[in-house]
Formats: structure tokens, sequence, C-alpha cells
């Protein structure tokens, strides 16, 4: 075996391991927009990429080498990939994927995810096993010696995969745009085993299909996405027959604003009206947004100080160009941050803090309903300071979510913790129905007393 043999060979288990877990990370980021991004529905994604892989590792280690035509072998498994990727990562196809899924009747997230998993990542992880297993083999029929630098290779390809393509492709260049270049690279893979210029030509439609199924304009005109990074996918439309405007994040109705003040989230009113336009005007009070959205919250208050906190950096630029239409008011600072780890760093303590970080029922940050994040928010209230939470959940605790949260918070905050349900709701529904319900709580000296019938203090209270 000569030297371009075994460089040929080392690059395509280089790029496997890369485009392994690069596709990975990006079936892990749109399925955020489309069933969450809950540790359960991560490990289902890994658990199958996982067990499917072990399965390719297995096969690629009994198939006859003499039978098959490895090199054929390979370009196809490649090519097969390549298409896979595309099915399985393009934002389009997802969402029709999981529409259909829908209207099937399938209502569970955890189901569908599972579904998902099995037609579309159970192949192409199959094959990615097969590849370095079968290139292994038969570099150690010439040196038996390479078991280290194979699986050193492999390592380095799955490593630089997760890690470029979270911190460099994603934020620079788009999500959907590395999935064009995570199908390049499998197809990259194919060219290094090609024999006919047939082969060429499989290459080429396949790179065109991956590169019109995830170009910008067609996400642009189909879906009104105006960015898709490694945290978000956001699309601006309008709404109300063009009398508001809506941003989605994450398939999740993220803001609204619109000149009827009617038609903006009835959530978003209640805390503008019982909480922002009620601050004193006596001196400047200093207001924290978990989960900036898209900037409404206090967005006509040029007099308090606001600070926002949200770990995609792109909100601000997309906020002021496509939704406010209008720069930041001076008053107003946003910080790019986990908001955990925004609370362990700075020892400021605020007048409000309004907590709009869950989204939806799907779209729950885990380490953001605990009893030690609760904590945190109440250590940095001012005395005589409110924390305001927008919870979507179930107004009378019919599901498991809904009840310990309820209790996680009242552990954590106490007596004094109010709550208010939105909208309207059935009571005698046995079916969970989520809501928008607003938890609040003030910082204030609390020194309660159970009445009873000996001892009845409650005409002296009065």
């Amino acid at each position: 075996m000569n030297n371009r043999v075994r460089f040929t060979f080392m690059l395509a288990i280089f790029i496997g391991g890369f485009a392994s877990l690069a596709t990975e990370l990006l079936v892990l980021r749109q399925l955020s927009s489309l069933v969450g991004s809950t540790a359960v529905i991560a490990s289902v994604i890994i658990g199958a990429i996982m067990a499917f892989m072990s399965a390719g590792y297995y096969c690629g280690s009994v198939v006859s080498l003499r039978r098959f035509n490895l090199r054929r072998m390979i370009f196809y498994y490649f090519l097969i990939i390549a298409i896979m990727v595309i099915l399985s990562s393009s934002f389009v196809l997802m969402l029709n994927y999981f529409q259909l899924m829908l209207k099937s009747g399938i209502n569970s997230s955890l189901l569908r995810t599972i579904l998902y998993s099995l037609i579309f990542l159970s192949l192409p992880s199959f094959l990615f096993g097969c590849i370095v297993s079968l290139l292994s083999r038969y570099l150690h029929k010439y040196n038996r010696n390479y078991t280290g630098r194979i699986m050193a290779i492999d390592t380095i390809g799955s490593v630089l995969g997760s890690v470029l393509s979270t911190l460099l492709l994603m934020p620079l260049i788009g999500t959907s745009h590395t999935v064009i270049v995570v199908v390049g690279l499998c197809l990259l893979g194919a060219f290094l085993f090609r024999r006919k210029n047939m082969d060429i030509l499989w290459i080429v439609l396949v790179f065109c299909l991956g590169f019109y199924l995830n170009r910008s304009s067609l996400l642009r005109r189909a879906y009104n996405i105006v960015e898709d990074n490694n945290a978000s996918t956001i699309a601006v439309v309008r709404v109300d027959n063009g009398r508001s405007t809506l941003m989605i994040q994450n398939g999740a109705q993220a803001s609204k604003v619109s000149e009827d003040k009617e038609l903006i989230f009835p959530y978003v009113r209640f805390i503008e009206d019982n909480f922002l336009q009620t601050l004193p005007q006596d001196k400047v009070r200093h207001i924290l947004v978990l989960g900036a959205g898209a900037f409404t919250l206090g967005r006509e208050d040029d007099f308090h100080d606001y600070t926002y906190v949200d770990i995609d950096k792109s909100l601000q630029r997309v906020a002021e160009q496509y939704f406010l239409k209008k720069p930041l008011g001076r008053n107003k600072k946003f910080v790019v941050n986990d908001a955990n780890q925004f609370l362990n760093e700075t020892e400021k303590l605020y007048d409000l803090i309004i907590v709009d970080a869950y989204a939806s029922e799907r779209h729950i940050p885990i380490d953001l309903v605990t009893y030690e994040f609760f904590r945190r928010l109440r250590n940095h209230l001012q005395p005589e300071g409110i924390v305001v939470f927008n919870i979507a959940t179930d107004s009378l605790f019919r599901d498991r979510f809904s009840q310990n949260i309820d209790y996680t918070l009242q552990q954590a905050f106490g007596p004094g913790l109010s709550r208010q349900t939105i909208k309207s709701f059935n009571p005698w529904q046995n079916e969970t129905d989520f809501n928008n319900l607003i938890y609040y709580w003030r910082n204030t000296p609390y020194r309660p007393a159970v009445y009873t019938a000996d001892k009845n203090t409650s005409f002296l209270d009065r």
C-alpha cells in the first residue's frame, strides 16, 4: 500500500468522524425548533446514533473484503450518507416531516423524535460505523500498528466536527449553510473513492440538492427566516392582516408588536400594565429581563434602566433591523449570557426581575426551573423588589410538570407567592391545558400565622 492510498483512507476516516458529530449537533439544533431541546430529546438522538453506529462497526468487521469491492462500497456509503444528511438536517424537510406526524395523530414529542431517529438517523449512523471499520481492517492488513493512528484520526475528526460546527460554522454562516458544508464533506469522501465519470455526476447532483434545500433565499421566501445560527432560528412575519409583527424564535412565538394594544400577547400586556407602567417615577429603577425576545417588555419606557439577558447574540441586530425598526434606547442594555451564569457573576440587585425564558411547553430550559435558580433570583432582588415569571403550564395542575414547578416555586419563595392565569380555561376537562401563568413575588418581610378556632386574631389583623 503506497502513501497516497494510506492518506486517502485516513482522510476518509477523519471525514467520517467530523461529519458524524457535526450531523448529530445539526440535528439537535434543528430539532429544538420542532420538539424542544430537553435532555430527553438529546438522549434519544445521541442514543440512536451511537446504537446504529455500533451496529455498523460490527457489520464492517465481519463482511468479506474479498467478496465486495471496497472502493465502490465506500463511494456509495459516503454518497448515501450525504443524501441522508440532507434529508435529516434540512429545516424545510424537517418541518414537513413533523407537521405530517402531527396530522397523523402523533402528538407526543418523544414519540415523534424516536420515529424521526429510526427513519433518518439509523442508516447514516450505521454507514459511518461501517466506513471506519472497513477502512481500519484494510489498513491492518498491511500494518497492524495502525490501530492507535486510526482511533486518533477518527477522534480528532469528531472533536473538530463538534467544536467547529457549533463555535465557528453555525454562528458565522448559519445552521442551514453548515448543512451544506457537511454534505460537501461527505461528498468529498465519496470523491476520494470515485471510479467512473458517472460518479462525479452523482456527487454534483447530490450537492445541488443540498444547496437548493438549504439556501437562505428559500428559507426567507418560504418561512420568513431572517436569522439561522447556532442558538436560534428566527422568523419575522406580518400577522393580523398586516396590523402586527410577530417574531418566531425556534418555533415558538417569542415577541409581538402592534399599534393595537389588544393584539399583543395577553401576558405581555398584563406585565406591562401591572408591573412596568406602574413603576414610580421618583427615581430610576433597575429592571432585569431574562429572555430578551425582541426587547418588547418596557419598549416605550425611556426612564428606567433595563438589562436584557439572552444567549443569542444576534437578537439585538435582528430586533432592530426587522422587528422594532429602530435602535434600543440608551436606557437599555443587552447582555449575551446564560441566565444562571449572569446571576452568578453579577452582584447587582434589581427592583424588578422578569423571567420570560419559558417560550412554550416545548421550550423550557431545564436549568431555569430549579430551586437553585429561583433562589438566585430571590437573592438579586432589592428590598421590596419584585420578581415576575411567565410560565406555560396547566392552570389546574393536571400534569406532573405543573405540579412540580408550582411546588418548586413555593419552596424557593415561600409565603407571598402569587399566581395569575392570563387566559380563560375549562376547569372540568381532564386533559392538560397549557396556559400562560404569571407568578410573582415581592421581597418583603413575611411573618404569617395560621388562624385556628381557639386562636384567631383576624379581626385585629384587619
